[in-house]
C-alpha cells in the first residue's frame, strides 16, 4: 500500500452505546440481524457501528455460545462496520487489549439479515440485505481498478528501494488518477443507473470523496429522488454540499479568528493584501508531517514575494505542547492558530474540512484561487501566481 495521504475524520461522539440483551424488542421498520460464528477462536462481543445523518451509533452485543442477535429501529439504510472482539484473534489490537476484526455490512430498515462466519473471521456469508448484494457488486466492479493501483504500488515500491523519488511520485500520482477514474466509472455510473437504490447515499459519499467538488457532485445529488434527499444522511450531505459551495474556488474566503501560539487572536482577514495559504494540519497527522517539508520549501521560496502561510491546527484539547513541538521540529516559521478542538475546530467546520492535510490559496483580494495543493503542484501554482 502507498503511505496514507490523508488523516480523515473519525466519529467524535457516540450518541448511543449499549450492551444489548438478546431479547431486545423489535420496533416497526426495525432491522433484525442474527449471526453464528463456527469453528473460529472464541468471540466475546460483536460491535455494530455506523453513522446516520450527523449521529454516530456504536452498539455492543454479547455473543452466546457462538450466536448473537441484534435488533434496532433504523431511520434509513446505512453502511455499518461489524467488528468481532476476542482475546485471541490475530488481526489487530483494539481498546482494552482485545483483538478486533471488522467487516462492512449494509443495514436497512425492515431487513432480516443473517451473518454466518465459518472457519475464519474473514469468511463471512451475509444474506437478507438488497443493499449488501449491491455493495458486493460494486466491490467487484472496483476490482480491476484496484489491480491497476496495486501494479502502480509495486512500481512505486521498486522506485523507493532505488531511492528514485521522482519516479515514485509519478507512480503514486498515476494511482491517484486511477482512483479518480474509479469514482466516476463505478460510483458515478452506479448512481446514474440506480438513483433509487438503498445504496445511493453511500455511493454518493464515495463519489464525492473527502475533497468535495460541488460543481461535480451537486448535479448528482440533485438527481436523487426527493425521498432519498429527505433521509437523515441526505440532509446531512446537503449541508456539507452547501458548505463546499461557499468555500469553492472563486468564492470569497470566509473570515475566522483563532488564537495563535501565544494566545493572541489572529483573524484571516488580517492577511488581506497578501497571497496566503491557509494550511489545515495537526501534529498527530502523519501525512501532514510528511508534507510539511514541501510547505516549508514553498514558504522559504516565496515569503518575500507578498506570500505567507496561516497554519490552522486540528490538535486535540490539552495537546498544545504537542502542537508547539511539531511547529518547532518541522521548522514551520509562519503564523499558527488553533482552538485545540480536534475535528470540532471552528474554522475547519466552517470550511467543511473532513480530511487533512487540506489547504486553500487566497489572493490579495480575499478570493480563493486554489485548493488542496500538495507536492509539486503547490510549487507550480505559487510560481504561476507569484512570478
Amino acid at each position: 500500500m502507498f503511505p496514507p495521504k490523508l488523516c480523515t475524520m473519525k466519529p467524535m461522539k457516540y450518541f448511543f452505546l449499549a450492551l444489548l440483551p438478546l431479547s431486545a424488542a423489535a420496533q416497526p421498520g426495525a432491522l433484525k440481524l442474527k449471526g453464528s460464528i463456527v469453528n473460529t477462536p472464541p468471540v466475546k462481543k460483536v460491535v455494530v457501528a455506523f453513522r446516520t445523518g450527523t449521529e454516530t451509533v456504536r452498539d455492543t452485543i454479547l455473543v452466546d455460545n457462538g450466536s448473537y442477535k441484534y435488533k434496532r429501529s433504523l431511520a434509513e439504510p446505512v453502511m455499518a462496520n461489524v467488528s468481532y472482539l476476542s482475546d485471541s484473534l490475530l488481526v489487530r489490537r483494539g481498546r482494552g487489549g482485545m483483538k478486533v476484526y471488522g467487516f462492512p455490512v449494509f443495514l436497512q430498515p425492515g431487513a432480516d439479515i443473517s451473518i454466518t462466519t465459518r472457519d475464519s473471521v474473514q469468511n463471512n456469508l451475509i444474506k437478507g440485505s438488497k443493499g449488501q448484494d449491491e455493495y458486493v457488486k460494486l466491490q467487484a466492479a472496483m476490482k480491476p481498478y484496484e489491480q491497476q493501483q496495486e501494479a502502480f504500488y509495486e512500481q512505486y515500491s521498486e522506485a523507493m528501494k532505488a531511492n528514485n523519488k521522482e519516479a515514485a511520485a509519478r507512480f503514486e500520482k498515476s494511482a491517484d488518477s486511477v482512483d479518480e477514474v474509479m469514482r466516476t466509472e463505478v460510483y458515478g455510473k452506479f448512481l446514474a443507473r440506480n438513483p433509487r437504490s438503498p445504496l445511493a447515499l453511500y455511493a454518493l459519499r464515495e463519489y464525492a470523496g473527502y475533497y468535495m467538488d460541488p460543481a461535480r457532485v451537486g448535479p448528482v445529488y440533485e438527481s436523487l429522488p426527493v425521498a432519498t434527499k429527505a433521509l437523515p444522511s441526505g440532509m446531512a450531505f446537503a449541508t456539507e454540499l452547501e458548505t463546499a459551495r461557499k468555500s469553492a474556488i472563486g468564492s470569497m474566503a470566509m473570515d475566522f479568528t483563532q488564537n495563535d501560539t501565544l494566545d493572541h487572536p489572529v483573524a484571516l482577514s488580517s492577511f488581506r493584501g497578501k497571497y496566503v495559504l491557509v494550511d489545515f494540519w495537526a501534529s498527530w497527522c502523519g501525512p501532514c508531517r510528511r508534507e510539511n517539508p514541501n510547505v516549508v520549501k514553498a514558504f522559504n521560496t516565496y515569503k518575500d514575494k507578498n506570500f505567507t502561510i496561516l497554519g490552522v491546527s486540528l490538535d486535540r484539547p490539552g495537546q498544545k505542547e504537542s502542537w508547539l513541538k511539531a511547529i518547532n521540529k518541522d521548522g514551520l516559521t509562519w503564523t499558527h492558530v488553533s482552538d485545540l478542538k480536534w475535528w470540532d475546530n471552528a474554522a475547519a467546520k466552517q470550511y467543511g474540512i473532513r480530511a487533512i492535510p487540506a489547504n486553500m490559496l487566497i489572493d490579495p483580494q480575499g478570493r480563493i484561487i486554489a485548493k488542496n495543493l500538495s507536492g509539486e503542484e503547490l510549487q507550480q501554482k505559487l510560481a504561476e501566481v507569484l512570478r
